[in-house]
């Protein structure tokens, strides 16, 4: 059986992709008047240091004819951003590492591998990489009070992350209510296998469902916009495709916690009695300061 390419996700780890397309404005059906407007965007200071804890989770079932395969994973690390300095405009340069990660994966017919890097066990053969990239920079980026990126610099090889990066989730320009929403275009590179690589356009739309207590919450979902009618290009958009909520501190200007997941299925990627399902879950906390 072919072996379908989901191990440990080593992306979602190093969360280095950022939405590369400008932001939308907000939707422009306006508010009615009694509702409170806000203005949501980042305060950065420089020389703070912004810790979250990441939670990922996935099941991967892949079927080719008579033969079927699954593969648990469970990813928990903690990622911090160095704020290296704060211009007059508000134009933030962050720093992003990975301190520690702790893996596990359970495969149907390979069994269980645990790694910590808090261990003084030497990470399994192909994640070296992992271990490597523990406690470094991994990436420069200078971002506005929106989190519009407005220059980026890998200060190390870093593959895509499937779902963005948390700390520089998209904001509205401009004061906004619940309800109101704006949309950021994304152009994703998939490689096809047997193919060439092909660029898919697709759209994350922003809602804020509710203000209180000083939070926005906000839901995101994804559109494909590009039309899709080969299932093995399908299968490789699947760790891309999500949804989700985000919490968003009004007053001191940061995300406090992200929540995505998708549960779905492509049938035909290798051929028509082939099918493959990836569920996945992933949540990242703000490490408060004691």
């Amino acid at each position: 059986m072919t072996q379908f390419p989901w191990r440990w996700s080593f992306p979602l780890l190093l969360g280095c992709l950022l939405p590369c397309a400008a932001i939308g404005r907000a939707a422009d059906t306006p508010a009615p008047e009694t509702t409170p407007r806000v203005t949501l965007e980042y305060r950065f200071q420089p020389g703070e240091k912004i810790d979250m804890d990441v939670s990922h989770r996935a099941l991967t079932e892949t079927t080719v004819g008579a033969t079927s395969q699954s593969t648990e994973t469970a990813t928990d690390s903690r990622k911090t951003w160095t704020v290296v300095a704060v211009d007059d405009a508000g134009h933030a340069t962050l720093e992003h590492s990975v301190d520690d990660v702790t893996m596990n994966s359970r495969t149907s017919d390979r069994g269980q591998i645990r790694w910590s890097s808090r261990s003084e066990d030497p990470a399994p053969p192909g994640y070296e990489m992992v271990k490597a990239s523990l406690g470094v920079p991994l990436s420069r980026l200078v971002v506005d009070r929106s989190g519009r990126l407005i220059e980026r610099r890998d200060l190390r090889p870093c593959p895509p992350s499937s779902t963005g990066d948390l700390v520089v989730v998209p904001l509205p320009e401009g004061p906004v209510a619940e309800g109101a929403e704006w949309t950021v275009p994304q152009e994703v590179i998939v490689d096809v296998p047997g193919g060439v690589r092909k660029a898919v356009r697709t759209r994350l739309r922003y809602q804020i469902t509710a203000i209180k207590d000083g939070v926005a919450t906000i839901r995101v979902d994804t559109t494909v916009l590009t039309p899709i009618d080969d299932p093995r290009l399908e299968s490789r958009l699947l760790e891309r495709i999500w949804n989700g909520t985000i919490d968003f501190d009004i007053d001191r200007g940061r995300v406090l916690r992200r929540a995505t997941g998708i549960d779905r299925r492509v049938v035909g990627f290798e051929g028509p009695e082939s099918s493959v399902r990836y569920k996945s879950s992933l949540e990242e906390r703000l490490v408060e300061k004691k």
